[in-house]
């Protein structure tokens, strides 16, 4: 398995949030977010929980998706692990139910190729840096969001909120949904970060001002 296949499957799942999740004989859509360590997280039904055989297709079941075979593990939301859903709050809203599971990625089929789960949980070398980069970017460069959200995303968010950022890209919620901000480059540090947010924000602005 080559890195670029890898790094491809990787990309395409960071740039997603929902899916549909099946369990046993049963489809549901399923909405999940990033841990710091790469696991992913959502809120789960009882019986997903019960399922010893679920898949998550993302961005839906349908030809092309990815296809995610994945583990459940409970955790509980006043546990140190908490945080998580909170974290998944800040993206998607209040949850569909009370149940919170970590998405433990055993191995995936991308294009075709078969991908072990340890590749694609990959931890966020930004994670540390998250918290202040989003605050920044919300407090400060809100219309520069909103440009690179027109530019980069071809959506218009009349209120843009970044709630993450890892080196491929940033998450950005608007009214009902998240949307990905893909990076024109890798950004493995928040200096990284911060120079190619100036780079996108100033190629944004000058495409609109040619509009």
């Amino acid at each position: 398995m080559s890195d670029l296949t890898v790094d491809a499957a990787h990309a395409f799942l960071r740039a997603h949030t929902t899916g549909e999740l099946r369990f046993d004989e049963h489809l549901r859509p399923i909405r999940y977010v990033i841990a710091p360590d790469g696991r992913l997280v959502a809120p789960v039904m009882v019986a997903m929980l019960q399922s010893v055989d679920t898949v998550l297709f993302v961005p839906e079941c349908a030809e092309g998706a990815m296809e995610v075979q994945v583990t459940l593990v409970q955790f509980d939301e006043h546990s140190p692990d908490g945080a998580l859903a909170d974290r998944w709050r800040i993206h998607h809203g209040d949850p569909p139910d009370v149940n919170w599971a970590f998405l433990e990625i055993d191995a995936a089929r991308h294009e075709g190729n078969v991908i072990d789960g340890e590749t694609l949980t990959r931890p966020n070398p930004l994670a540390g840096d998250e918290a202040g980069l989003c605050r920044e970017m919300n407090q400060a460069h809100a219309d520069d969001l909103r440009r690179m959200c027109r530019e980069y995303a071809n959506i218009n968010i009349e209120q843009p909120v970044m709630v993450a950022i890892d080196p491929l890209g940033l998450d950005v919620r608007g009214m009902f949904d998240v949307i990905r901000v893909p990076a024109v480059e890798p950004m493995p540090t928040a200096d990284d970060a911060r120079r190619v947010f100036q780079a996108m924000a100033e190629a944004a602005s000058a495409a609109g001002a040619q509009d």
